[in-house]
């Protein structure tokens, strides 16, 4: 999947043009509590099939995304909500995230899609009195171009000349104005950045807890949240114990003066309490919160998700469960008590983190007049104290990124040996696939839609041992098709794939074990010198990459030119990151490791961690390219250690052939195709003895040498 610009969750990170993640990087919410929203979504269809079963496949240029001309009514009935009592709003903003700043989300949290009719996973819309805009990054141009509609503006973020939603607001509306926000799908350091620039104009910001103002207009036809059951991680894929995590995660908490923890983001808290869930599709998490003290630990979530099975797990370590609505009155109970506790701004919502200051304003206004001064006097020595005392009178918040982000990247042996045991099942599968699809497309001379050939992948994955769920909706683009960086096929509006173009597929599974991410281009027929040549210069980018050798801690956006740099020399480049974190049978997106031009991610690469490779180019409304395998980050020796810094480098998890064929080997050193005949012999060396017959002949074709040519 196309690298996102990973940076912890930030809704109005659009104003740069990455992923919002990510990371960052290739989604918003649900329940309520005192009349505070909480939800989440996955993937909202805006074209539905015939209904008579029947698959018509369409050119790519015939694709109609675009809903009908007229008045659009849910505008309408949003802009009556500004009026409400109390309210008398003047804008309100759509992000797409869910309670805890997920990239994907379940359903019932896709409040920007149903708003906009726009699906992408990554984008912000406002609506105004008398305007309606959405801002998006450059994997989703062409997409949201063919699905709003005539009263929605597109805001190509990251463009030059184009303004941020916060600077947007300033200049459109009044001095004075009231843009209102769900409190719940903005992370507190995006709020407090929108409320200071609105505050240049006399705009002020406003919490609407009284419910989301999108969710007025879905009424009835808004989906249930999601409650699936949660199951259990097993420890020989988790390598590390419950308590033994959560005592790493205490010793954090007293190195920072801490006592407590709240943790918001869902592949964290999967991680920690090796459990995982269903409640997003392609990510095997669920909707909960923790809480950890010194003391205690706390999992917010719907009890009917917990089965017999976690119960005892949960208990076994220690784990008390209380109701997922309940986490404010927990967070205002650890102020009352006193609690230092840590809050990563940056992905914990606005709500939980207003709710805990809010508390302790409260705390420190019913203290006797000596005990406050005094109480003031310590808090006011913080300001420029090197550490924290625990003991100091009071509660306080500490604002500091999640200890659990850093820990979870960095794999144990456990998980980097279930990773690579999927990987190589994972290979077998595509295989046997492109063994299906070259025999039918080449010698039967069938064509398929580009749904059918996902769901023909699918099909094949689903045979693997241990095999879940795909890691995300898989890219399956003909043509032009793949030339829309995120793209999605849709049963009645798809191109077909067939020997006449180009065929980007950018697929994934997710296993008891590990998750998968690979993307391929072929030609099933012959391609042009145009296509070659881009290719090829695509692949030297993946090359230089996975050859390179760096100081431990080099931040990854230190790489991102080798992956350009063959593209840069002909005046071509892409418009996404080059490579993401995944997790370990977690999210396909996992930050905060990744690799991008953006330098805002100062993440030290470090050993264990897992991110992706994969360079592309894009020609719009003709074809698209990328190659993506994913790597471990490794130590590598060195005959020299400049500095006494360990140097690194990387170690390939996928093994799939990249198509000789699309090769313009005139513009490949003799390093370059030596790079891609050694990879080839490990492809045939790891995944042959996993198949057998055709798919086994079909690998030995694919996987021999290319000639070395002289440079003399």
């Amino acid at each position: 999947m196309e690298a996102v610009i990973w940076k912890r969750p930030c809704v109005l990170a659009l104003r740069s043009c990455g992923p919002f993640a990510t990371c960052g990087s290739r989604g918003t919410f649900g329940f309520r509590n005192g009349g505070r929203a909480l939800h989440r979504t996955f993937i909202l269809r805006v074209i539905n099939s015939t209904g008579s079963g029947a698959v018509v496949a369409r050119p790519s240029s015939a694709r109609k995304y675009k809903r009908s001309e007229g008045v659009d009514r849910k505008l309408v009935a949003l802009r009556q909500l500004f009026h409400k009592p109390g309210l008398q709003m003047d804008a309100y903003i759509i992000p797409s995230q869910d309670p805890h700043q997920s990239e994907f989300i379940a359903e019932c949290f896709m409040r920007r899609a149903f708003i906009s009719g726009f699906t992408g996973s990554a984008g912000t819309a406002v609506v105004t009195k008398d305007k309606a805009s959405l801002w998006t990054d450059g994997r989703y141009f062409l997409q949201a171009e063919n699905q709003l509609g005539p009263d929605w503006t597109l805001m190509r973020a990251g463009t030059p000349g184009v303004p941020t939603v916060s600077e947007w607001l300033t200049d459109v509306l009044s001095p004075g104005s009231k843009v209102g926000i769900d409190p719940f799908l903005f992370s507190s350091d995006a709020a407090e950045e929108l409320k200071h620039t609105l505050s240049t104009k006399d705009h002020k910001l406003i919490y609407v807890y009284d419910g989301n103002l999108v969710d007025e207009i879905w009424k009835e036809d808004r989906p249930k949240p999601p409650a699936a059951p949660v199951r259990v991680h097993d420890i020989k894929y988790a390598g590390l114990d419950v308590s033994s995590k959560i005592s790493s995660l205490r010793q954090n908490l007293v190195e920072a003066g801490a006592t407590s923890i709240v943790i918001s983001m869902l592949d964290e808290i999967a991680w920690l309490l090796n459990l995982r869930g269903n409640d997003v599709a392609h990510s095997p998490v669920a909707y909960a919160y923790l809480i950890v003290e010194l003391d205690s630990t706390t999992l917010f979530i719907d009890p009917s998700k917990i089965t017999p099975e976690v119960i005892v797990h949960l208990r076994n370590s220690n784990v008390t469960v209380k109701p997922y609505e309940s986490l404010l009155l927990e967070v205002e109970r650890l102020a009352n008590c006193g609690a230092k506790l840590w809050l990563d701004t940056s992905c914990t919502n606005v709500a939980i983190v207003d709710a805990f200051h809010s508390a302790c304003n409260k705390y420190f206004e019913n203290l006797p007049k000596r005990s406050k001064q005094k109480s003031i006097k310590e808090r006011n020595k913080l300001l420029n104290a090197k550490s924290i005392d625990s003991e100091m009178e009071g509660p306080l918040a500490i604002h500091k990124a999640s200890p659990v982000a850093i820990a979870k990247a960095i794999k144990n042996g456990a998980e980097l040996d279930g990773m690579r045991q999927a990987h190589l099942r994972d290979a077998a599968a595509l295989a046997e696939f492109w063994t299906w699809l070259e025999t039918k497309v080449v010698q039967d001379k069938t064509t398929f839609t580009e749904v059918e050939v996902a769901d023909k992948l699918l099909e094949f994955r689903s045979k693997q041992a241990g095999f879940l769920d795909t890691s995300f909706d898989t890219i399956s683009g003909s043509g032009a098709n793949g030339a829309i960086i995120h793209y999605r096929a849709e049963p009645d509006t798809c191109d077909i794939v067939d020997d006449k173009k180009l065929y980007l597929l950018d697929s994934g599974g997710q296993y008891v074990d590990g998750t998968t991410d690979v993307t391929r281009t072929v030609h099933l027929g012959e391609p042009s010198s145009r296509e070659k040549e881009c290719f090829t210069r695509v692949l030297q980018g993946h090359i230089a990459l996975d050859q390179a050798i760096f100081p431990e801690n080099t931040p990854g956006f230190v790489l991102d030119v080798l992956a350009r740099s063959s593209l840069w020399k002909i005046g071509l480049d892409y418009r996404h990151g080059t490579g993401h974190g995944v997790g370990a049978s977690l999210n396909v997106h996992e930050g905060p490791q990744g690799i991008s031009y953006r330098y805002e991610n100062m993440t030290g690469l470090q050993g264990g961690m897992i991110v992706s490779n994969e360079p592309g180019y894009y020609e719009d409304r003709s074809f698209g390219i990328r190659i993506e395998n994913l790597v471990i980050v490794r130590d590598m020796e060195t005959p020299n250690r400049f500095g006494g810094n360990s140097y690194l480098g990387f170690e390939k998890l996928t093994f799939v052939p990249i198509q000789s064929k699309l090769l313009d080997l005139s513009l490949m050193s003799p390093a370059e195709i030596e790079w891609l005949n050694n990879y080839h012999s490990e492809v045939w060396e790891k995944v042959s003895p996993l198949i057998q017959g055709d798919v086994h002949e079909w690998l030995w074709k694919n996987t021999r040498p290319v000639p070395v040519h002289s440079t003399a």
